[in-house]
């Protein structure tokens, strides 16, 4: 079986699995850009993001275009992200400071 992650915007740093990914798989990542293949790092589940290309740490992270986070640790292509290596910037309080060790600073 084929497996697939897409790229929903050209300037997106990952990919959403179409099927649970596995360390040392091929997976095809088609989308915004002619099909490409990368290696798999990490266990992925169905419908989480994996890594298309290198992220340095506190870079901010985008899927769909947007920015969604920003890399808590360096992220290799291929890597899972997901919220032990990104903090998510999106759904935070407005009238607090949410600190990415989880903290919060009114």
């Amino acid at each position: 079986m084929s497996k697939t992650a897409i790229q929903i915007k050209g300037r997106d740093q990952v990919a959403t699995a179409v099927n649970k990914l596995l360390p040392q798989e091929q997976v095809t990542i088609t989308g915004v850009n002619k099909p490409y293949y990368i290696t798999v790092k990490s266990t992925i589940p169905l419908a989480h993001k994996i890594a298309i290309c290198d992220i340095k740490k506190n870079e901010m992270i985008y899927k769909y275009g947007e920015e969604i986070g920003m890399a808590t640790e360096q992220i290799k292509v291929g890597e899972y992200v997901h919220v032990h290596n990104c903090w998510g910037t999106k759904a935070r309080r407005d009238t607090a400071e949410v600190q990415p060790n989880g903290g919060i600073q009114e």
